[in-house]
């Protein structure tokens, strides 16, 4: 199983970023999908997830409403959309797969830097 993070760059405070999670060797449309964040010194924290159909979605109150995660199953890619980014989102971006939403994940990718400059 690989999931290849993509996207991360540097960005302006209030700028954007989209970042994508292409999978492979699962069956995507089988997995809850999520994003986390590790920024230095601190410990991963989630950020957002989507379940198998993308009908249901969930974010940490740190991102809402400025983050949105969605996914194309038919492309085995998940996807977070970041708009109005701030310094404090600076952070190693991981995408990661679990069988079902709620659960403990079964495989991460290697991670994206995402640094938002004041």
């Amino acid at each position: 199983v690989q999931l290849q993070a993509s996207g991360g760059g540097l960005v302006q405070a209030g700028g954007s970023l989209r970042l994508s999670c292409a999978a492979s060797g699962l069956t995507f449309s089988n997995y809850a999908m999520g994003w986390f964040r590790q920024a230095p010194g601190k410990e991963r924290e989630f950020v957002a997830a989507i379940s198998w159909t993308g009908g249901s979605t969930y974010y940490a109150d740190s991102v809402k409403g400025r983050f949105t995660i969605f996914r194309d199953n038919a492309k085995n890619t998940v996807y977070l959309q970041m708009n109005s980014l701030k310094p404090e989102d600076t952070a190693v971006y991981y995408c990661a797969a679990a069988t079902m939403i709620g659960g403990e994940y079964d495989y991460w990718g290697q991670g994206t830097q995402v640094t938002v400059s004041s």
